[in-house]
This record gives structure tokens, C-alpha cells and sequence, in this order.
């Protein structure tokens, strides 16, 4: 065989790859938004929708008194208070308004500007005027807190107290960040969110949540009510990605203001969180921070409101 025959032969092949490739890589988008139609579908809102500068916000409200505002973290979404029954038990005494944020869950995130944290806060703050709620207790859960701290630094005035539940305050390095990156970015992380990421996602998640919930298994009712497809959705992956992407930047701006806090913070962590560093973020932000209180949960790890639900409530 001659090198021109080699070569001829080299060359096909590979486009005959190439083309088996693009054909996979179709064929597997095309079977994701199916599925991301199908979790929709399967999951009708449980709540109301408020629209706020262009986003529409997806929110579950309950029982009345004292307004209560529930900020979820990544991975999840406002069910994740359902699973844990903080809503159900928030509200025998208190109005109690949890939120899917911006990509997760129902509430959609326009590409017209850059979610950190504090646009988060801003339209939380907008939403909850439109909804007649002033001077909430705001919990926030992991990502949450970073939301919920942006509100009390932005709006010291509208925020009568936080609650802050595995908490990352300061910027660390993290190896998750920057291996989520690539996904948030437009046309590259779109082709990856509805083929590659979208596969190792669907292969990762089982492993994520039981670190999240280390040294205890993860509850039989997790993922009946938070639903693995709805959080696979490529709308969330992005967000997800953006999010982490935000974390480092938005925790170095929100640290050098953390002694403007003049409002009730309570902290709370599992001892055993291996999802964040309890001495490097909650022990550190409880010396920071005078008026605060730290809760330390003993064999509890990043979901430890699942565990000490009671210490949360109390803590409300």
C-alpha cells in the first residue's frame, strides 16, 4: 500500500469518527431535552411565580406571622426545605417564603446579566416588596448564605436577622469550581450541558448528595421530592456552574464587609461537613462577627438541617 493510500485510507476513517462522533453528541442532546421536558412535566410548579426585571421567580409560601425567607444551595432547589421539613415546621408560627433561585427549580435566569450573589439578593429584595414581606428572617443553606448575607449587607435596614447554615464566607480554593467552569461559559458550556456534562452528571449526582449528607445516609425522601431529573436539567447544570464560579469572587467582596453587620446571626454547621471547612468558615465568621452564635453539630455534616432541624427552628 503506498503512503497516498495510507493516507487516503487515515483520513477517512477519521472522518468517519468525526461524523460518528457529531451523530452520538446529537443523538444525546436531543435525548437530554427530552428528559429535562419530561422532568417539567413531571414536576409541575407547587407554588406561585413573581416576576422580577425580566426573571420569573418560583416561590412556595406558607402559614402566617413573623415573615421567614428560605435560600437554598446549589444542587438543589427550594424542595429541598420541603424534604427537610423546615417548611411544614416554620409555619405552624411564621410566614414562611422559600425560593427556587434564579435557574433552579422553576424560575428561569436570563442570560442578560452575571447572577452573583448580590444580583440574587437584589431581586429577592425586589420580590419580597412586591409580596408585602418586610424585615424577614433570612436562612440560607451553603450557596444561600452568600445570598443571604448579600441582602443583609445591601439592605442592612430590610433584614431582621440571619441564620446561616454551612455557610462558605471566605474565599478558598475549590477544585469543584474550577472543573464546573468551562460549563458556565455561552456556546462551549451549552454544547457541554446537553452532552458530556450532562452524562457525567447523571453518573456523579448519587456520589455529591452522599457527601453532602456524610456520615449519614441521604433520607429515602430526598430525591422523591427534589427529583434527580429535575436537577439534571441543563438550565440548572448551568446555574450550578455559574454559582460556583461566583463563590470565590463573591465571598472575598462580601468578607471585607462583614463588620457592617450590626442585625442577630446565628451560625449553624455539621462538625463533620466535608463539603466545607467548619474552622476556616463558621468558627471564623463567629469571631468576625460579635453579635453572633455558632452551633456546631456533632456527627453532622453539610445537610445538617436535616439532622438538627430542631437547632435551625430554634434558632428561627
Amino acid at each position: 500500500m503506498s503512503w497516498s493510500q495510507i493516507k487516503k485510507l487515515a483520513s477517512s476513517r477519521a472522518g468517519l469518527l468525526t461524523g460518528a462522533a457529531l451523530a452520538a453528541s446529537a443523538l444525546t442532546a436531543l435525548w437530554v431535552a427530552a428528559k429535562a421536558r419530561q422532568a417539567e412535566r413531571e414536576n409541575p410548579p407547587a407554588g406561585s411565580f413573581v416576576n422580577i426585571d425580566g426573571a420569573r421567580i418560583h416561590y412556595v409560601e406558607r402559614g402566617e406571622g413573623p415573615p421567614v425567607l428560605l435560600i437554598h444551595g446549589n444542587t438543589v432547589t427550594l424542595s429541598d426545605f420541603e424534604a427537610s421539613g423546615l417548611i411544614d415546621r416554620l409555619a405552624v408560627d411564621h410566614r414562611v417564603i422559600a425560593i427556587d433561585r434564579p435557574g433552579f427549580g422553576r424560575s428561569t435566569r436570563p442570560r442578560d446579566r452575571l447572577w452573583t450573589p448580590s444580583a440574587q439578593a437584589a431581586m429577592l429584595h425586589e420580590a419580597l416588596k412586591r409580596l408585602g414581606v418586610e424585615q424577614p428572617i433570612i436562612v440560607g443553606h451553603s450557596m444561600g448564605t452568600l445570598v443571604a448575607l448579600a441582602m443583609a449587607l445591601d439592605h442592612p435596614t430590610d433584614v431582621r436577622s440571619l441564620v446561616l447554615i454551612s455557610g462558605y464566607y471566605y474565599p478558598e480554593l475549590r477544585v469543584d469550581a474550577l472543573l464546573t467552569a468551562p460549563v458556565a461559559l455561552p456556546v462551549l458550556g451549552d454544547v457541554m450541558r446537553y452532552t458530556v456534562t450532562a452524562l457525567s452528571a447523571r453518573a456523579l449526582l448519587q456520589r455529591t448528595v452522599e457527601a453532602m449528607f456524610w456520615p449519614h445516609q441521604v433520607p429515602e425522601q430526598f430525591f422523591p421530592v427534589l427529583s434527580r431529573e429535575m436537577m439534571l436539567r441543563p438550565l440548572q447544570i448551568r446555574a450550578n456552574a455559574e454559582d460556583a464560579a461566583f463563590m470565590m469572587p463573591a465571598a472575598h467582596a462580601s468578607s471585607a464587609r462583614y463588620s457592617e453587620l450590626r442585625i442577630p446571626v446565628t451560625i449553624v454547621a455539621g462538625a463533620n461537613d466535608k463539603v466545607v471547612d467548619v474552622e476556616a468558615h463558621s468558627r471564623r465568621l463567629h469571631r468576625e462577627v460579635p453579635q453572633s452564635e455558632l452551633v456546631v453539630v456533632a456527627d453532622a455534616g453539610h445537610m445538617v438541617h436535616y439532622l438538627a432541624s430542631d437547632r435551625v427552628i430554634a434558632a428561627v
